[in-house]
C-alpha cells in the first residue's frame, strides 16, 4: 500500500503533537492553573554563627483556596522553624515569634523578608556565599515544592547581581 507524502507528513505532525501534549500533561505544566504554588526569589544570608541563619523567599498561591506551609527541610540538614512578626520592641526592633505553620491566602503573594515572615535554620551544615541550598517546602494542600536558594554574603553586598 502506498501512502502519499502529504498523508505521511500529516501523520508525523499528529504523532509529534500528541507526544508533546502528553509530555506537558505528565510534567504537571499543562497550564498556569495546574501550578497551585510557585516559589521564587529564595536566598539565605551566609551564617555569621555556623549552622544558624534565616531564609527569605516569595510564595505565590494561585489556587482559590488557602494553603499552609507546614514544614521545610534543607539540603544541608539542620532544623527549619517558622518565624512570624509579633510587634515592635521599645527600641524599635522587630519582635519575632515561633509559629507552627504559615498561612498563604488564596490568589496572593506572600513575601518573606526581614520585616515579615521568615524561615529560621539551625544546626545546618556549612553554607558559603555563592553556593546553592535546596529548600523542600511541604504545603498542606499543594504538597512538596523544591526551590533553589542562593547563599548570599552580606559583607560583599549580597554576592548576587539578582539582589543588588
Amino acid at each position: 500500500m502506498l501512502v502519499s507524502g502529504r498523508a505521511r507528513s500529516w501523520a508525523w505532525r499528529a504523532a509529534a503533537a500528541l507526544v508533546c501534549a502528553l509530555a506537558v500533561a505528565l510534567s504537571g505544566c499543562a497550564g498556569v492553573s495546574s501550578m497551585k504554588i510557585a516559589v521564587a526569589s529564595a536566598y539565605i544570608p551566609q551564617p555569621t554563627t555556623p549552622g544558624t541563619t534565616v531564609a527569605y523567599l516569595d510564595i505565590r498561591n494561585n489556587a482559590i483556596q488557602p494553603d499552609q506551609l507546614v514544614s521545610v527541610s534543607t539540603s544541608v540538614g539542620g532544623k527549619v522553624g517558622f518565624l512570624a512578626p509579633d510587634g515592635m520592641s521599645s527600641s524599635g526592633t522587630m519582635i519575632m515569634k515561633l509559629v507552627q505553620d504559615i498561612s498563604v491566602p488564596p490568589n496572593s503573594l506572600l513575601r518573606m523578608n526581614p520585616n515579615s515572615y521568615r524561615l529560621r535554620i539551625t544546626g545546618a551544615g556549612p553554607m558559603q556565599g555563592g553556593k546553592d541550598v535546596i529548600l523542600t517546602l511541604k504545603f498542606a494542600r499543594a504538597g512538596m515544592v523544591n526551590v533553589v536558594a542562593l547563599v548570599t554574603n552580606p559583607a560583599s553586598g549580597g554576592s548576587s547581581y539578582f539582589l543588588n
